[in-house]
C-alpha cells in the first residue's frame, strides 16, 4: 500500500504476477465515490494458489476483475511477468489477455445459452483466431474432453444446449483453459454449487494446475475451502488486504482481530463444543464512506485512539506473515488454535 507497508515477498524471482498499491473507485453520483479497492498490495508467485477472503462488498472480486482490465483502474500497477498491464491498450492488451484468464462467479450467466458446448469452448480460439476452423474444433474438444468429459459421449454432449449448475462450471473451466494460461482467476467458483459437486470442481480445479502448472487465485467465502486449497491466503476488509499469511499460520495463529474474528464464525459440525464467539458487532461500513485510520476499528474490541488518527502499516509479525494492524494478535495474546473444518484431505 502506497504509504502503508507492502506484503510483497522477498528474495523471489519467481513471481509472476505483481499487484502495487491497486485503487479502483467508482463514481455514485452527487460527488460521491464508491472506494471498492483502496492501495492493495500482493505478489503471486509461479505456480502457487493465493485464497483471497473477507466478507461480501470487501473488493475481492473487484481486485480479480481489476487485474484483468475488466473493470478501469484508477491509480496502481499490475505487473504481469515484466508487463504493465495498467499502460496496456487495444491489440497489446488483447494478446496478453491468452495468458491471463478468469473464470467468472455465476456460471450460468457466464455463458451464451444459444451455443453449443463446442463452440463456448472454443470461443477463445475464434476470438483470437488461433488456427483453422477444424483445428479450433479439434483444440476445443480435446481440451474438453481433458476437463473430464467422456470422449466416447463428446458428440453428443458437445451439440447440447442445456446444463446444471455444475456442468456449466466446468464448460468455464475449459474454456478458460483452452489458451493455456499462465494464471487463472477463480472468482468465488463454487459458491453456487452443492457440496457433492464443490468437492469436484476443486479436484478438478488441482489436477488441472498440476498438469499444466496453472498459478491461481482463488476468491471465496468459504474458509474451509480456501484453506485446502491454497498455499497463502489474503484476508480483505472494506477494500484493504489486512492478513497475508500461510494456511496454516493463518488459521491457527491469526494475527488481524478481523482475521480472528472470520475463523471464529466458522461453524463446528460437533455439538459438544462451545464455539468461540467473536466481539465484533456491527455492519461493514458503506465503502463510499469508509472510516479514518484503520477501516476495521469501528467493530474491532481492541480499537484505541490511534486507530482512528492513523493507518495501520503493513509489516512482517513472523516468517511471511503479513498484518496491517497497530495492536496485533502475537506473542501472548495471541488466540488458541481455531478447530475450523476441513474439506477433504490436506
Amino acid at each position: 500500500m502506497a504509504g502503508s507497508g507492502t506484503a510483497h515477498l522477498r528474495d523471489r524471482d519467481d513471481v509472476v504476477l505483481r499487484v502495487e498499491d491497486l485503487v479502483v473507485e467508482f463514481p455514485a453520483g452527487r460527488g460521491r465515490t464508491v472506494h471498492a479497492v483502496s492501495g492493495v498490495s500482493f505478489d503471486v508467485v509461479r505456480g502457487e494458489t493465493l485464497g483471497l477472503v473477507g466478507e461480501s462488498g470487501c473488493g475481492k472480486s473487484t481486485t480479480g476483475k481489476a487485474i484483468v482490465r475488466l473493470v478501469p483502474i484508477t491509480s496502481g500497477e499490475v505487473t504481469f511477468g515484466d508487463t504493465d498491464i495498467t499502460k496496456l491498450r487495444g491489440g497489446a492488451l488483447r494478446e496478453l489477455r491468452q495468458n491471463l484468464q478468469m473464470i467468472f462467479q455465476d456460471p450460468v450467466s457466464s455463458i451464451n445459452p444459444r451455443r453449443r458446448v463446442r463452440d463456448i469452448v472454443g470461443e477463445p480460439l475464434e476470438d483470437l483466431e488461433r488456427g483453422t476452423d477444424g483445428r479450433r474444433r479439434a483444440r476445443s474438444t480435446r481440451c474438453s474432453t481433458r476437463r473430464r468429459a467422456r470422449s466416447r459421449r463428446w458428440p453428443a454432449t458437445a451439440d447440447r444446449h442445456e446444463f446444471s449448475g455444475g456442468q456449466c462450471q466446468r464448460i468455464c473451466i475449459a474454456r478458460s483453459l483452452v489458451l493455456d494460461p499462465e494464471l487463472v482467476i477463480c472468482d468465488e467458483p463454487v459458491s453456487a454449487l452443492d457440496v457433492s459437486v464443490q468437492a469436484q470442481i476443486l479436484n478438478l480445479l488441482e489436477d488441472m494446475k498440476q498438469a499444466y502448472g496453472l498459478t491461481l487465485i482463488f476468491i471465496a467465502h468459504d474458509l474451509a475451502v480456501v484453506k485446502n486449497v491454497s498455499d497463502r491466503v489474503a484476508v480483505m476488509y472494506l477494500g484493504k488486504i489486512c492478513e497475508v499469511a500461510s494456511p496454516d499460520d493463518l488459521y491457527h495463529h491469526p494475527a488481524h482481530p478481523y482475521s480472528s474474528a472470520l475463523l471464529s464464525a466458522i461453524p463446528l459440525p460437533d455439538p459438544d463444543v462451545v464455539p468461540d464467539t467473536s466481539d465484533v458487532a456491527g455492519e461493514l461500513p458503506s465503502p463510499m464512506d469508509p472510516p479514518s485510520g484503520c477501516r476495521f476499528r469501528t467493530r474491532c474490541p481492541q480499537a484505541q485512539d490511534r486507530c482512528a488518527e492513523e493507518e495501520p502499516v503493513v509489516r512482517e509479525v513472523a516468517d511471511n506473515h503479513y498484518v496491517a494492524c497497530h495492536f496485533p494478535l502475537v506473542g501472548d495474546t495471541a488466540p488458541p488454535p481455531t478447530t475450523a473444518v476441513s474439506v477433504g484431505s490436506d
